[in-house]
């Protein structure tokens, strides 16, 4: 039997999310950061640190404000943190959209091998709700469609994508397990229905991990160039669909949608930027920022 939830410490790591801490560094090094960045720059040089950006683009993401609400809280927080320079809204959007962010440095280390769990949730990229497209007959814009793989023992995104809502799924897992393999080593993932292809159990196979995914139930247990997912076949069909979920701990990709879950109910269902390489930045740095979140529990 499970141990129960240390239930106040539960709630202080939730507390400890919302102390966003700005790093006394980033002034005191603000004019050495400077002068590293615009070393051997064509144009304008800059004027912020690129740390300082990166802490106001997770301000705003995390207490969804728009630009301009961004730069008042800059002022308001200028008159607390001596030596604090104000950008104005425009800046930093531009600098926001020039970010390099990736996952690897939010994600807790591991040296043993993981289980991931991959699927895709879709993002709208408006805010408008669905009342308003109603009655005004707006025209749909579409969907952002947001592709995982989480590690179920740390609940973390170890690696994701993104592309339009047309996209299938099965096409994205071998970017997203070698893209994990950058950060952890992979020993099984965990996938639906929607990722059962031969070149999919080929891949996994040839890597030496462990392809739990769940097969068409017409599948015909045939090699047809994919040994792997005849034996993937021929096991599920041995077996209710039951025992064969709780055998291989199939019940775990829940993990995966329970992460798109709680990264909507932080950031919103919408993205902000307009073009789409911003879009891709936007959720990364929400997955990112979720990942930290996660360390603290």
């Amino acid at each position: 039997m499970s141990s129960e939830r240390d239930w106040p410490s539960y709630n202080e790591a939730l507390v400890r999310r919302g102390a966003l801490e700005l790093d006394y560094s980033v002034i005191e090094e603000w004019n050495a950061e400077l002068k590293k960045a615009n070393d051997g720059k064509i144009g304008e040089p800059y004027r912020y640190p690129e740390s300082y950006i990166r802490f106001l683009a997770f301000v705003r993401l995390l207490f969804r404000m728009p630009y301009r609400q961004t730069e008042g809280f800059v002022h308001f927080l200028s008159k607390h943190v001596e030596g604090l320079e104000v950008p104005d809204y425009s800046t930093i959007e531009r600098r926001t959209n020039r970010l390099d962010v990736d996952l690897d440095e939010s994600l807790i280390g591991s040296s043993s091998p993981v289980t991931i769990a991959v699927d895709s949730s879709g993002i709208k990229v408006h805010k408008e709700g669905d009342w308003m497209r109603h009655v005004w007959k707006v025209k749909r814009k579409g969907y952002l469609k947001i592709h995982f793989a989480v590690d179920i023992r740390t609940k973390q995104v170890v690696s994701m994508d993104v592309s339009s809502e047309k996209a299938p799924d099965g096409k994205h897992l071998k970017r997203l397990v070698n893209r994990a393999e950058d950060n952890v080593r992979v020993r099984r993932v965990l996938a639906d229905g929607a990722y059962d292809s031969k070149a999919n159990f080929n891949f996994l196979a040839g890597k030496h991990i462990k392809p739990v995914i769940r097969v068409m139930k017409n599948s015909v247990p045939r090699s047809r160039g994919s040994m792997a997912r005849k034996e993937a076949v021929v096991e599920q069909q041995a077996f209710k669909p039951r025992s064969w979920s709780r055998i291989h701990r199939f019940g775990h990709r829940w993990r995966v949608e329970g992460v798109f879950s709680c990264i909507k109910r932080i950031f919103g269902e919408y993205v902000t930027a307009k073009k789409f390489a911003n879009m891709a930045r936007e959720m990364v740095m929400k997955a990112s920022i979720y990942n930290r979140f996660i360390t603290m529990t």
